[in-house]
């Protein structure tokens, strides 16, 4: 609907600014705004918008505005029963609702009083507030004192709903008559000659151009971006995580955790119901490399052969009855307990197959994973059921925990965390193991910003590495320093369903502190 002549022939009627709900009460704001805008693009009229909070009545509120309140319904009924009435007989008199709900409110009032089961009247006469401040809701759709309107709202008689107008008036260009600008040259026009009597649009370079749909990185990306330049930097080499479901086996028992652990129940672990389990440890399918055309594949060169069913029996026998210089933990080993499928509950199962692949040629390296693990925890503002776990791990001859401690400390520098302690902890799978902590110039305390250790023998000799090979295991939490860079207080604010788009799309690009 095109109101730009309807506009137009207001204006021409007054030199007074006029109101768009007094002209056009029934128009919608939104048609009403498109032919203030065509207007004011070519300077014939002037306007402001004005936002106004409204007061509606709800159907019961103007049931109460005609009728009268509950509570008047009820002294009503009492006053004209002579003898008084009935405490069961006013149902009848009023209506159940108004029986259920006017009664109290009347008896509050000291309205009404009540004499065994009979009700009695009070007063002679009242004033019916509630309705009195109904009707000037109804009349000019708001009351002059606020706390009655709120009252109002709680008691669910009255919706405030944003109500949009417009206040125009002449511009300096007004005409009464709307001549139609054109806004392109076409070749008819030039051929006929009419460009040179038609009307033309002038150009708005003022005016925003129209947003174009792109894509946006979330904030984990780019704090995880962040964090794979630093192992790069350092010479590392990402594992491969593409596996969110692992045995048992690969989950815990590689890692020596024994099957009786509480980190193994289902109120932390998420187990798959089909299928319920797989096959005992064994290689994996031959790998293919491509062609840089995509149009062919050769196989990738053989690797060393591994003994995955004499891994699996020292798995059992470090568990059953020790082996390595170990004790274990001698309980009765349940093969089918390590056959079940999980949902990974940390990236240390993707360290560990690694690790195995190590062993087949035992050499110094360094590797780390950054991707999403699972826990069957409770949601709140600072813990899902999924998250992203970053870990890395070196393998060297001759390492020593005062050099995982030196490592940690430039680590850590490189994202510009300088003041770190170490507290002794416990894991199944390292030892010694060290919670890391770090102080956060912001929140002007110390903060655990990982886990650390040294993986031991039980876990690294069944898989058949050296001795003397000592290797450094770390973790920590991706999305604790993506909260802290972006000051969010929620982790459901970052990740899940609550996240907000526009927070995805408008987010700053990320830089750790780097020295």
């Amino acid at each position: 609907m095109d109101l730009t002549a309807d506009v137009l022939d207001v204006l021409s009627q007054t030199d007074e600014p006029i109101l768009s709900t007094d002209a056009f009460p029934s128009t919608l704001s939104t048609e009403i705004k498109s032919a203030l805008d065509r207007l004011k693009s070519r300077e014939m009229v002037i306007y402001e918008a004005i936002d106004k909070d409204e007061s509606i009545l709800t159907p019961e509120a103007e049931g109460i505005a005609a009728n009268g309140s509950h509570e008047a319904k009820v002294f009503e009924a009492v006053l004209q029963a002579v003898e008084g009435m009935k405490i069961s007989d006013l149902p009848k008199a009023v209506g159940q609702e108004s029986a259920k709900i006017g009664q109290g409110k009347a008896f509050k009032e000291g309205w009404i009083k009540k004499d065994r089961d009979i009700l009695r009247a009070n007063r002679e006469s009242i004033v019916d507030t509630s309705r009195e401040q109904l009707q000037t809701i109804q009349s000019t759709r708001t009351h002059p004192d606020p706390k009655i309107l709120n009252d109002l709202k709680k008691r669910k008689l009255v919706t405030t709903h944003k109500i949009i107008s417009y206040k125009f008036s002449k511009g300096p260009k007004f005409t009464r008559r709307f001549v139609k600008e054109e806004t392109d040259l076409t070749a008819d026009m030039l051929a006929s000659g009419t460009w040179n009597t038609v009307s033309f649009k002038p150009y708005n370079f003022k005016s925003m151009g129209a947003p174009t749909g792109s894509g946006a990185l979330h904030p984990l990306n780019k704090v995880r971006h962040e964090f794979r330049q630093i192992f790069f930097e350092m010479g590392f080499e990402e594992m491969p995580t593409n596996r969110y479901v692992e045995t048992g086996f690969w989950n815990f028992d590689a890692l020596f955790v024994p099957q009786q652990h509480p980190a193994r129940d289902q109120q932390d672990t998420f187990f798959i119901s089909d299928p319920p389990s797989a096959d005992r440890p064994r290689e994996d399918p031959q790998e293919t490399q491509h062609l840089p055309n995509g149009s062919a594949s050769e196989p990738l060169p053989k690797k060393p052969k591994q003994d995955y069913e004499q891994y699996f029996k020292n798995v059992k026998e470090v568990h059953e009855t020790g082996k390595y210089g170990s004790i274990g933990y001698r309980y009765p080993y349940n093969e089918d307990e390590s056959l079940k499928l999980v949902l990974r509950t940390h990236t240390t199962a993707i360290s560990t197959y690694m690790l195995h692949k190590l062993a087949a040629n035992p050499q110094p390296a360094r590797y780390f994973s950054i991707d999403r693990v699972f826990r069957n925890e409770s949601v709140d503002a600072t813990h899902l059921a999924e998250f992203h776990q970053v870990e890395g791990v070196i393998a060297d001859y001759g390492l020593t925990l005062g050099g995982l401690i030196g490592f940690m400390e430039v680590f850590f520098a490189k994202m510009g965390i300088h003041r770190l302690r170490f507290k002794p902890a416990y894991n199944p799978y390292t030892e010694p193991s060290m919670e890391i902590f770090g102080f956060h110039e912001g929140l002007d305390k110390w903060v655990e910003i990982g886990n650390s250790g040294m993986f031991r023998p039980e876990m690294l000799e069944p898989m058949g590495l050296p001795p003397d090979m000592r290797i450094y295991g770390w973790g920590l939490s991706l999305e604790r320093p993506t909260m802290i860079k972006y000051g969010v207080k929620n982790i459901r604010e970052l990740l899940g369903h609550k996240v907000d788009l526009n927070f995805v799309e408008s987010n700053p690009a990320v830089r750790l502190e780097r020295d």
